[in-house]
């Protein structure tokens, strides 16, 4: 797992880069040109909040409804949606779940446009879809995926604004901020606060994660990563969810992670960090700047742009999760009961 970690600035200098970005380039040319009025997204765990992040994005930038499908209606239910003029993504490392590529092959008979985002081209899922992008994440060791999450939010990224460019360019100022990315994440990763914050919590029995808006898939990431390798009970919230109600459960005895950037995202969580305060909760944040009625921070690197801190929030988190593993006496590496390819029907 920590060799999977250390890929990541690699991992995104090689989708920036060559074969790769061009490819997605071309996906995004071709979508803009059949021109979508609506986007479908079907994912399980992991990929399923690279996919909650792909969903914001579209809303977001490209102005289009988005909706998470139910595999199980198609698959178990036999359903056959009428999927005309929607462009149905199918996000996954592995790309060998047959009810993710049951959703693909439907929609693709319905009259949908299909695109598959997965680390594997010749897995099941891209050849069932009409369209795939190659997340080029490269072989992933661990079974808590790190690496791929990362390279499926950066693949994400650019196919939305290349189709929101209309012929998949990418405009000057974007391309310039994100071939900072690499270097960004080197930073991020270079800090070892996550390690001396997993001594704080090695005897924590629940966690609560959370969010607002880009960053809402990294608390749910967080929360997965955290539960996957420590068996650490962990809840992710929206922030605005966390007010409705389970903010009653947070004590001194319930850690909070707290995702707050500089966006608009982040300036709503600041009210929710003061709420917090207030139940005496213990809060860290992530993000680029100190909060206040926060305990501490895991740091990350500013950015000019909500949209790139997904990609950098997440790297402390998962340090975190793999030294609070590590120091609970757990194997991050093979969490008990699970496998690296999940079949689900």
């Amino acid at each position: 797992m920590a060799a999977d970690i250390a890929e990541q600035p690699g991992g995104f200098a090689r989708l920036l880069d060559g074969p790769h970005a061009g490819a997605i380039a071309e996906i995004a040319a071709e979508v803009a040109r059949r021109r979508p009025r609506s986007v479908m997204f079907v994912a399980r765990g992991t990929s399923d909040h690279a996919a909650l992040y792909g969903a914001y994005l579209t809303e977001i930038r490209l102005g289009l409804p988005v909706a998470s499908a139910s595999p199980s209606a198609i698959t178990l239910y036999g359903a056959r949606p009428d999927f005309r003029d929607t462009l149905v993504v199918g996000v996954s490392q592995s790309g060998g779940s047959p009810d993710l590529t049951g959703v693909l092959s439907a929609a693709r008979e319905t009259g949908g446009l299909t695109l598959a985002v997965t680390n594997n081209p010749d897995s099941p899922l891209a050849q069932a879809a009409e369209l795939s992008i190659d997340v080029a994440a490269g072989h992933e060791r661990a079974v808590a995926a790190t690496k791929t999450y990362t390279a499926e939010l950066l693949a994400l990224l650019l196919l939305v604004e290349g189709i929101r460019a209309g012929d998949g360019r990418l405009p000057a100022d974007e391309r310039a901020a994100l071939d900072k990315l690499p270097q960004l994440a080197e930073d991020a990763l270079a800090d070892a606060a996550a390690d001396d914050l997993a001594q704080r919590y090695r005897f924590a029995s629940r966690m609560v994660t959370t969010a607002r808006g880009y960053a809402y898939p990294t608390a749910r990431e967080a929360a997965l990563k955290l539960m996957e390798t420590s068996y650490l009970p962990a809840l992710a919230f929206s922030g605005a969810d966390l007010l409705h109600g389970p903010l009653a459960m947070t004590d001194p005895d319930v850690p909070v992670l707290a995702v707050v950037g500089d966006g608009p995202g982040g300036q709503s969580m600041r009210d929710v960090v003061g709420r917090l305060a207030e139940r005496r909760a213990d809060v860290v944040t992530i993000g680029a700047s100190d909060v206040e009625g926060a305990s501490g921070r895991l740091a990350v690197p500013a950015v000019n742009d909500e949209r790139y801190s997904a990609l950098l929030d997440i790297l402390p988190l998962q340090r975190l999760a793999l030294a609070l593993a590590l120091a609970r006496g757990e194997d991050p590496d093979a969490p008990r009961g699970l496998k690296k390819v999940t079949t689900t029907l």
